[in-house]
């Protein structure tokens, strides 16, 4: 008889199948694995089935808050740890335009950028997209991080950091967390007030994206620019 834990036979199993036709992995079975990184000794097959019960899909899963996953029983802070790196690595994949200095020619790429770093995020947060003369993309900060519904941003922020990275262009970007893109008043007023600042100062104002679990919108595209 074997001294192995049942579970042994069963992740390796996993494991072969997810080389061999990973798209056969149901999500629990994905999680499973993907839990089993940092609870090597155990059997991650309910804690996997009860994050989905809990959030409703890998996705649900994958954006809940550290505090919400901390609820589910069984998931404790080395997971939670995880969790945070698994996002960030995610969020930094898709910001290889970065590394690159990419050109950016159309809101497409930085709302990409956005919603892979914001889409988890249950606050508002204020990104600035940098671009030299060539909209070869400089920089990627975040300005600022507010409430629910609301961040705010200052004009001279926005100068300051476009001066730190010497850029000659800026995109706006923020996020409207779970909500419609559809930039509020307060939105519209905020990009009025950098755009005429950035216009004495000679830098290029090239967009505003709002994005949101629904889409994202471009100030740019719709001609409020």
């Amino acid at each position: 008889m074997s001294d192995k834990p049942h579970y042994h036979g069963h992740r390796e199993r996993l494991r072969e199948r997810l080389v061999r036709e990973p798209r056969s992995l149901a999500d629990y079975e994905i999680l499973e694995l993907l839990l089993g990184h940092v609870v090597r000794r155990g059997d991650t097959k309910p804690l996997a089935k009860e994050l989905l019960t809990t959030f409703g899909t890998l996705r649900g899963v994958f954006e809940a808050q550290e505090a919400e996953l901390l609820d589910v029983p069984g998931f404790g802070p080395s997971l939670a740890g995880f969790w945070a790196l698994w996002r960030e690595t995610w969020s930094r994949l898709h910001e290889a335009p970065l590394r690159e200095r990419a050109v950016l020619s159309g809101p497409e790429q930085v709302a990409a950028l956005a919603k892979a770093r914001l889409g988890p995020s249950r606050t508002e947060e204020f990104w600035l997209a940098l671009v030299d003369s060539k909209n070869r993309l400089l920089a990627w900060e975040r300005l600022s991080r507010g409430t629910v519904d609301r961040t705010p941003v200052y004009p001279r922020e926005v100068l300051a950091l476009a001066l730190k990275h010497q850029a000659a262009g800026v995109i706006l970007v923020h996020n409207h967390p779970g909500g419609d893109p559809k930039p509020s008043s307060d939105d519209i007023e905020t990009t009025r007030r950098i755009a005429r600042v950035a216009l004495e100062m000679g830098l290029r104002l090239l967009d505003h994206l709002v994005v949101a679990e629904a889409g994202w919108y471009s100030f740019e595209q719709q001609g409020m620019l």
